[in-house]
């Protein structure tokens, strides 16, 4: 394979990688801005030149520079390239670069949402001068609201133009265009045409800068303070990888995690936003302390059990449930819940696609029940049964099955709904951030998230509630609920290979090195 030296380190590389790509892939750090892997390539920001020298064919191979600095993003890389992005020539530029950014850059860092997590803050502390040189008047630009979700701060703007690419390249929307040129120059969004589109969100996460700011997000929190979580879409059967970003128990925002396999650098404003119901105010958290006593005497007095298992939940809670379902009543009419189709799938030109069917883990529970019917099979056979399990955890109004007066109901679920009044007895139930999983995309691949939140009030994982219910009826001391435990029983029993199922990486996120005090 061809051969590079960057900064003294000899590394291997593929035809057609640019220099920033194969220094990136070997932890070696260049400054860029308006690079990014999923876009075109600008060159604009000029902060990743470096110095390059190369054998030279007409002097005998001989190692000689380029008459300029090259951009790392936009040169390939060829055999035997020697590579400098510290020499006192890059590292010129690169102060330079910073001197010119921060020239206009208004000084508003301690008000900023993006302190914490901004390159320009970054960078300008690894590779800026410790003075400005400058003593004209600052250039300034206004404040937009530039989409439902959307603030665009002008001002903090360095016409990396991420963004105005991403609305071209990847939804193909072109919302948003570059006004102006020179000192004049700036990002706006077309007369009466906000950037709404499915993905939109994403542009906040692509700046660099504190320009592009989620108005939902705005003023929350302090970056700093986040804990970050990985996690998976809960809402869709698109699997997208995601990060669950929470401080004392409350979520503060959703953004993507790197999955290229599946989500790409992308989720959408379904998912971002979609993660509410955690907080809603008509969400039941709270049980007497007999309940699950009173749901077991139901279970036990039962001759004939219809349990519906909602596709909403994890595979592991939905194995527990239907073990403890079976081991009162073999012939139990088993059944997987109602699963929301809106619309058809719709694919961008990048190729992300958004899924119409909004269930998470339909396929992992049809996988843990084994031989399990439709809902509308389901509906048509419950009429046998006198008691009826029916698990929710859907994050709006869903289809809720018809219970006659004779039959037993006991339900798990989240949000009120027509039948937390009519449930015999109602166990709340948590929700996807409140715990841990694994759920199974619509192309079948398995995937972990981790728990993010401690379950509000009295809610429980189901899986917790099954294993609850089992002890109570076997007279037994219960145990607490174990996912990982759950699975190696799941796979013993034949039903989930350990090596199918894909564990969360990286969470796209540096913490910061700052030491924190507590007041």
């Amino acid at each position: 394979m061809p051969t590079i030296t960057i900064d003294g380190k000899l590394m291997e590389f593929e035809q057609g990688q640019s220099i920033l790509d194969v220094a990136t892939e070997n932890e070696i750090e260049i400054p860029q801005y308006c690079y990014h892997p999923s876009l075109s390539v600008v060159a604009s920001c000029r902060i990743c030149l470096a110095e390059v020298w190369g054998p030279n064919p007409r002097n005998n191979n001989k190692l000689e520079p380029m008459p300029k600095l090259l951009p790392t993003c936009q040169t390939p890389a060829g055999d035997g390239q020697v590579v400098y992005t510290t020499s006192p020539k890059a590292t010129a530029n690169q102060k330079s670069v910073m001197e010119l950014l921060l020239n206009h850059h208004p000084i508003d860092c301690p008000t900023c949402d993006q302190a914490g997590e901004c390159s320009l803050q970054d960078y300008a502390y690894e590779y800026g001068r410790g003075e400005r040189r400058c003593d004209t008047e600052k250039i300034t630009q206004s404040k937009k609201d530039v989409g439902d979700n959307i603030m665009l701060y002008g001002d903090r703007c360095i016409m990396c133009t991420r963004c105005v690419r991403f609305a071209e390249e990847v939804t193909g929307t072109a919302e948003l265009y570059i006004s102006g040129r020179g000192v004049k120059e700036e990002i706006d969004v077309f007369p009466g045409m906000g950037i709404n589109n499915e993905l939109s969100g994403n542009v906040i996460d692509l700046c660099p800068v504190g320009a592009l700011l989620d108005k939902d997000f705005m003023f929350q929190q302090r970056v700093w303070l986040l804990k970050t979580t990985p996690s998976i879409d809960p809402l869709t059967s698109s699997g997208d990888n995601i990060n669950i970003e929470h401080n004392n128990n409350k979520v503060y925002r959703v953004k993507p995690r790197t999955n290229l396999d599946i989500n790409q650098y992308w989720i959408t404003d379904e998912v971002r936003y979609g993660w509410k119901f955690i907080h809603d105010e008509f969400r039941v958290v709270t049980s007497d302390d007999d309940t699950e006593l009173h749901a077991a005497d139901i279970l036990q007095k039962a001759t004939r059990i219809a349990i519906l298992v909602s596709p909403m939940i994890t595979c592991e809670d939905a194995w527990l449930l239907g073990q403890l379902i079976r081991s009162i009543d073999a012939n139990a009419i088993i059944g997987i819940g109602p699963i929301p189709i809106v619309g058809e799938d719709k694919t961008f030109p990048s190729g992300f696609t958004i899924r119409s069917e909004k269930a998470p883990n339909a396929r992992g529970v049809r996988r843990a029940l084994g031989d399990a019917l439709t809902y509308d099979e389901w509906k048509t056979k419950i009429a046998s049964a006198d008691t009826v399990v029916v698990t929710g955890n859907y994050p709006e109004e869903w289809d809720t099955p018809t219970i006659t007066d004779e039959q037993k109901l006991i339900l798990i679920d989240t949000l009120q709904n027509e039948l937390t009044v009519r449930a015999d007895v109602f166990l709340p139930a948590a929700t996807w951030a409140e715990k841990a999983g694994t759920f199974e995309n619509y192309s079948n691949k398995l995937q972990l998230f981790e728990q993010a939140l401690q379950p509000i009030g009295d809610a429980q994982a189901e899986g917790q509630i099954a294993m609850n219910l089992q002890a109570l009826i076997d007279d037994m001391e219960t145990t607490t609920f174990n996912p990982a435990t759950v699975r190696l029983r799941m796979a013993d029993a034949g039903i989930l290979g350990m090596l199918e199922v894909e564990l969360p990486m990286n969470t796209n996120r540096v913490d910061t090195d700052m030491p924190l005090s507590e007041l």
